[in-house]
């Protein structure tokens, strides 16, 4: 029997990455079918204001293909910039036929670039389908001050937005926002001081140079579980903070990061970290 005694929520990244096609609507179904607690996706803007579930502001070369069924170079991704499409156009793209190289375990399907909106619509319907309670959602901003005004708005337009579409969805209550750019967060904690905030973090970076950095404490940090030491968890929890790191896919791995006591834990492959379920009490 492993030494805690509360299971950590499960979150299912981008859906459930290591089995269907990162953030699509089979993905989060599947994921919810599977019993995720959370269901981790990524949100840029289009051409047209949308709020689109994407994690990069481009059509990636590794997984998606042209309207017109072409393979994306990589040195020309880019140019296949969501801020610069109408999401009619971005619908266009296939992004699930072409199996990651990373994850052959999934499986592949013909898949679009989903909206927000549309993203909760399906989790919901799955979860009542199944008769359980319905998921939440960690909605990870992708914003860098490099992309300002190129990929994505700038930090007050971006988070206006998608705080608009939070509400006209009714989902405030069970969402997260989660940013590696703390001037997004500095936004929300200002004009959504009721929306918890979860800081990610991939460097080594002291805890507390971040957390100045901010200038507040947020509700959840977010660490590469790679970056987990005795050190930083004893850190963590002086500041009374909890953590959900990303993205744990081994078995060897999970159980390692279980005995961190996290309050969740991101993977690719949700049914392996549940699969660890019974061993706890």
């Amino acid at each position: 029997m492993l030494p805690i005694a509360t299971f950590p929520e499960v979150h299912g990244h981008r859906g459930c990455r290591g089995l269907r096609p990162e953030n699509t609507l089979s993905a989060f179904r599947h994921a919810v079918s599977l019993g995720v607690d959370v269901l981790e996706l990524d949100v840029v803007i289009s051409a047209d204001n949308q709020v689109v579930v994407s994690h990069e502001p481009w059509m990636s070369a590794t997984i998606c293909r042209t309207p017109a069924g072409e393979v994306i170079p990589t040195t020309e991704q880019a140019r296949h910039n969501l801020y610069a499409m109408p999401y009619d156009l971005i619908r266009q793209y296939d992004c699930g036929l072409t199996r990651h190289p990373a994850y052959p375990t999934q499986v592949p399907e013909p898949a679009y670039k989903p909206l927000l909106r549309d993203v909760v619509a399906a989790a919901d319907e799955q979860a009542r389908r199944q008769g359980r309670g319905l998921v939440r959602f960690s909605v990870e901003m992708k914003s860098t001050p490099g992309g300002d005004a190129l990929f994505h708005p700038t930090p007050a337009p971006f988070l206006a937005l998608v705080l608009a579409e939070l509400q006209a969805l009714g989902i405030g209550s069970r969402t997260t926002l989660l940013c590696f750019d703390k001037r997004i967060l500095q936004q929300a904690r200002q004009v959504a001081p009721e929306l918890p905030l979860c800081l990610l973090i991939e460097d080594e970076k002291p805890l507390g140079a971040h957390l100045a950095e901010l200038g507040f404490v947020p509700d959840i940090v977010g660490p590469d579980f790679h970056l987990l030491t005795p050190r930083l968890v004893a850190n963590l929890q002086e500041a009374e903070l909890d953590f959900v790191p990303w993205t744990v896919n081994e078995t060897a791995d999970l159980r390692a990061v279980l005995a961190y006591h996290p309050r969740g834990i991101t993977t690719d492959f949700p049914d392996r970290l549940l699969s660890l379920r019974p061993a706890f009490v």
